[in-house]
């Protein structure tokens, strides 16, 4: 039995047929000379699931955005209720019941969680005004996420970014005034463990069946077989194909895509076995005890698995310290969280990349070229980092933009690239990486496996914390965690998803 449906039967169940709740006729959205959508036809019914899948720069976030009414269509016809709307925007979506949560999360950090729901409420007022919110937000999350821990009264600043997730999710789902009739969910699960994905997903179901059209943007195929009734495949800003729910796999979605499947993930523990009995490697004791232990050699790609916050990004972050005092160690760190800890809003994409003409390499040096010292400081090779650059950016597929542009007129994901692009390009030994495909396509997906194995079999580690669990896989060995301490290490050949979730729920040390 499907656990996304009521019914018993093997089938979804049939959907209502009531006239659109939101139709697209002939939408095309430009900035400047860069043509983000074009002509694109659409129908959102109410009580169904559209799975939205695309490359990243396919057109996606934008069509989100002008169904929010963030963006204003350039051309084209938008109905609502079967009324065309001239002046469609951000109030006139509100009042037709769409709320969105965009996947670069906009919660406030210096609120509180309760406080945060007044951004989008702003009924929510008068005496017992926190009261009300801190009610309203709880009652979300508990029905969206069974167990957790949150009480609404935590600041923004001081949650995990699963947490954020959770809370962003939430806080869209929540009402005062006007019912939530059509969801969009931009990225939801990227930043979600296994267990909170499941939990989400769940839920989308359920408001489907009340009759809450749910839009699921998302780069995890697999996510969107299981619970989509239809999938709307976009490339290059076109609507390419539209894939009914008894006709889609993930192989269908892959192939309208455009694109391949991943490279295939054969263990490779020849060499870090190797590298092993002669003693060769890393080791470090963490915690504040010391007793989490976690080792690694030249030519290994060990991955950090279990649940979200368990410790994983503070053994990354404590492995990264230690790194930066031995001298004989270059380390670079790929953030998780890129708004934040990652890119750098102010500057371009060129200057994101290529961090290393700060200095004398250090974190992003290049593996092949050094700036040069005078007594005037460092003389910086231009030409060199142009080079370095442009061959990145087409060797990871960086699209949207010119190399000189800002870095925030890049989409998520290809942002996401540029902090990937600029690790490898480093001269790092040692390549850390806290969820690095969070919100990357299927396609840069398999070339970052790729890039990561060819790069592995240059001798360079890498220690890579997933919440994906297909991704730990690829791995040689996987440290699973819960609760700060390591309670399994699993071998590529035994890291199956049983395996993953019984280690994740352990209470000690193996």
């Amino acid at each position: 039995m499907n656990k996304y449906n009521k019914t018993g039967d093997n089938k979804f169940p049939p959907l209502i047929q009531s006239p659109p709740l939101i139709r697209f006729s002939g939408i095309g959205k430009t900035f400047g000379n860069v043509k983000a959508l074009s002509a694109v036809d659409f129908s959102f019914s109410p009580g169904e699931c559209i799975g939205i899948a695309g490359h990243n720069g396919a057109g996606k976030s934008t069509l989100m955005a002008v169904l929010a009414g963030v963006f204003p269509p350039s051309e084209g016809v938008i109905e609502t209720d079967g009324q065309a709307c001239p002046h469609y925007d951000a109030n006139t979506a509100r009042l037709a019941g769409i709320r969105c949560v965009f996947q670069e999360l906009s919660l406030c950090p210096n609120l509180t969680i309760a406080e945060n729901l007044c951004v989008v409420h702003p009924r929510l007022s008068g005496p017992g005004w926190r009261k009300r919110a801190r009610i309203l937000i709880r009652t979300r999350l508990d029905e969206i996420f069974p167990g957790n821990t949150l009480t609404g009264n935590e600041l923004v600043s001081d949650l995990t970014l699963t947490q954020r997730q959770m809370v962003e999710i939430a806080r869209g789902f929540t009402e005062t005034d006007v019912p939530v009739r059509l969801m969009i969910l931009d990225e939801p699960t990227s930043s979600l463990d296994a267990h909170t994905a499941e939990q989400l997903l769940a839920y989308v179901r359920q408001a489907t069946a009340r009759g809450v059209t749910c839009l699921l943007v998302t780069h995890m195929l697999g996510e969107i077989e299981r619970v989509s009734d239809r999938v709307m495949v976009m490339r290059d800003g076109c609507l390419v194909r539209v894939l009914p729910r008894e006709n889609l796999t993930r192989d269908s979605i892959i192939l309208a895509m455009g694109q391949h499947a991943e490279v295939s993930n054969a263990p490779r523990e020849v060499r870090a076995r190797m590298a092993r009995e002669k003693g060769a490697g890393y080791e470090w004791a963490l915690g504040p005890r010391k007793s989490v232990k976690v080792d690694a050699v030249p030519g290994e790609v060990v991955g950090f698995g279990g649940l979200a916050g368990q410790g994983q990004t503070d053994a990354l972050l404590a492995i990264y310290d230690a790194a930066q005092r031995d001298a004989r160690t270059r380390v670079a760190f790929v953030a998780g969280d890129r708004g934040r800890d990652g890119i750098f809003p102010v500057w371009s994409i060129a200057q994101n990349l290529d961090l290393r003409w700060l200095g004398k390499g250090g974190m992003s040096g290049s593996r092949n070229s050094e700036t040069r010292r005078s007594r005037a400081g460092f003389l910086i090779d231009f030409a060199a980092a142009r080079a370095l650059v442009e061959a990145w950016r087409v060797k990871i597929g960086i699209r949207g933009a010119s190399v000189n542009a800002s870095i925030l007129s890049l989409s998520g994901g290809n942002q996401q690239k540029v902090l990937f692009a600029r690790a490898l390009a480093s001269n790092a030994d040692l390549i850390l990486m806290d969820d690095p495909t969070r919100g990357v396509d299927v396609g840069t997906k398999r070339d970052i496996y790729q890039l990561v194995r060819d790069e592995a079999a240059k001798g360079r580690t890498f220690i890579w914390y997933t919440t994906e669990n297909d991704e730990l896989t690829y791995c040689d060995r996987t440290f699973v965690f819960r609760s700060g301490s390591v309670t399994r290490v699993l071998h590529s050949d035994e890291c199956t998803e049983e395996a993953l979730l019984a280690a994740s729920f352990e209470e000690h040390a193996a």
